[in-house]
């Protein structure tokens, strides 16, 4: 058997393994030729998904930019409109006159006056119930509301006799209203004179001259006309006894004498002016017509 296989067998398997190592080592660099290009398509197959989720990003940095503009515009329309404020003549155009009462001339000084005076001087504005006549309840005229409060007029008309001053002050808002109050008191007056005070037929001056020179029973006008008479010394309170506000009227819209700013200045100014005073020292009455 030994001589059958020869001397050399042992050289014929060292001579084939060999072989076989050889074949082997051939084999790996080819496996790895193959596998490097796997490498190199993972590669490519990441920079897509990079680029994806770079797509990604930008996506999310632009869709809020979008939510902004919506609620923007969504909010714009949202936006509450402001209610227009009530007028006087809207409030009036639905509501009932009513008649003003000595309550309410208190409460229009006080409310002037609170900014202007300290707490113990408006205390002193303040008048007794014994200071005011009774009120018109919108059913007179002129006239028969001066009937009712003045029962004695032909007599006082009678005694007064001083220039520059009057019995009755009627005070109103506008030359219209006195042109047409003095219309009014035809039925009243009898033998008394009345003049009108406003300040568009007569300039100051030539008004302080008439009323120097004759004697007047009833003066109608405007609070600042009636103003500037008196710091002129054309118009003094000596004979004055009644004092009627043309309160319950109101213009085209709807505004009384003392919701007009200019007028209720002026009208403050005259209670001020001498009008309080006298009330307190229980001279003069004052009438809401």
């Amino acid at each position: 058997m030994g001589d059958d296989l020869g001397d050399d067998w042992w050289k014929r398997e060292d001579a084939s393994e060999a072989e076989e190592e050889a074949e082997q080592e051939k084999q790996q660099p080819a496996e790895k030729a193959k596998t490097k290009p796997e490498k190199r398509k993972r590669v490519t197959e990441k920079s897509p998904k990079a680029k994806k989720k770079k797509t990604n990003d930008q996506k999310e940095c632009v869709i809020p930019q979008k939510k902004e503009t919506e609620e923007q515009q969504s909010a714009k329309p949202q936006r509450k409109r402001k209610r227009k404020k009530k007028t006087i003549t809207d409030v009036l155009a639905t509501s009932e006159p009513k008649p003003g009462t000595a309550t309410d001339l208190q409460g229009a000084v006080a409310q002037y006056f609170s900014d202007k005076r300290s707490v113990i001087e408006l205390e002193e504005l303040k008048l007794p119930n014994s200071c005011f006549l009774s009120s018109n309840d919108l059913t007179h005229t002129l006239s028969s509301y001066l009937k009712q409060v003045c029962p004695k007029w032909a007599k006082i008309q009678k005694q007064h006799k001083e220039k520059s001053s009057v019995v009755i002050l009627i005070v109103c808002s506008s030359a219209l209203r006195t042109i047409d109050l003095i219309k009014q008191l035809t039925a009243f007056k009898g033998e008394g004179r009345a003049v009108k005070l406003f300040a568009k037929h007569i300039k100051v001056e030539e008004q302080v001259k008439l009323l120097q020179k004759a004697v007047t029973h009833i003066g109608v006008g405007t609070p600042g006309r009636i103003n500037a008479l008196i710091e002129k010394e054309g118009l003094n309170l000596q004979a004055l006894r009644y004092v009627v506000v043309d309160w319950n009227w109101r213009d085209q819209k709807l505004r009384r004498m003392v919701d007009i700013p200019e007028i209720k200045l002026d009208f403050m100014k005259l209670l001020d002016n001498g009008v309080l005073a006298a009330c307190k020292e229980d001279k003069v009455k004052i009438g809401l017509f």
